[in-house]
């Protein structure tokens, strides 16, 4: 009689170890599954987070240990975890161009402006306006600025004020400078005198 009784202690003994492991097995898997939604979602939170938050900018850019551009802006945000990359100044911009003596190129201004730094691209948007060395004014509502290929370009609606003309055209593409460039398509042409009143329009 004595071994049967041992061995149905033995077995309910085994029973319970068997049972408690289970529980404590699903109350570390349930520990450990919390763990990792936690973490993924603090990655995604910092993905969309910008390392770089700076109000009040104003600062000198140099490009191969040259300074070429100077910034201001009211807010400066960097995401260097998106992809691609980029650079937002949401609050507006305006951005001056220098050549290798610090002669201003040109002016850039706009309400919104995004820099994809690894394609050193700049994304301008609404109320573009710029000027160039010679006087020459361009307002557009969006325009790319292509640092590696050295060209600015636009395929919306834009006006050049030039000293003696306004001309009214759809996209064009210049230089870095303004200097040389050509219209996509031209909409106007307007001829200034003392004695002539120019045409006013909104972009």
């Amino acid at each position: 009689m004595l071994p049967q009784r041992s061995n149905v202690l033995f077995c309910r003994s085994l029973s319970i170890t068997i049972a408690f492991g289970v529980v404590v097995m699903l109350l570390l898997f349930s520990a450990c599954s919390g763990r990792h939604k936690d973490l993924g979602n603090a990655i995604t939170e910092r993905d969309s987070l910008p390392v770089m938050d700076t109000k009040g900018v104003m600062t000198l850019i140099s490009d191969s240990g040259v300074t070429r551009y100077r910034i201001n802006t009211e807010e400066w945000l960097v995401f260097d975890k998106k992809n691609p990359s980029y650079w937002a100044f949401e609050k507006g911009i305006y951005l001056e161009n220098f050549d290798s003596v610090f002669n201003v190129e040109a002016s850039i201004k706009s309400d919104t402006a995004y820099y994809y730094d690894k394609q050193k691209l700049w994304k301008l948007i609404s109320n573009v306006h710029i000027q160039n060395l010679k006087g020459e004014k361009f307002d557009t509502n969006l325009l790319y600025w292509d640092q590696n290929k050295h060209r600015v370009y636009s395929d919306e609606r834009v006006r050049i004020e030039q000293p003696d003309q306004i001309i009214y055209a759809i996209g064009f593409e210049s230089d870095e400078q303004l200097n040389k460039y050509r219209f996509f398509k031209t909409e106007g042409i307007f001829y200034v005198d003392d004695d002539s009143t120019v045409p006013t329009d909104s972009l």
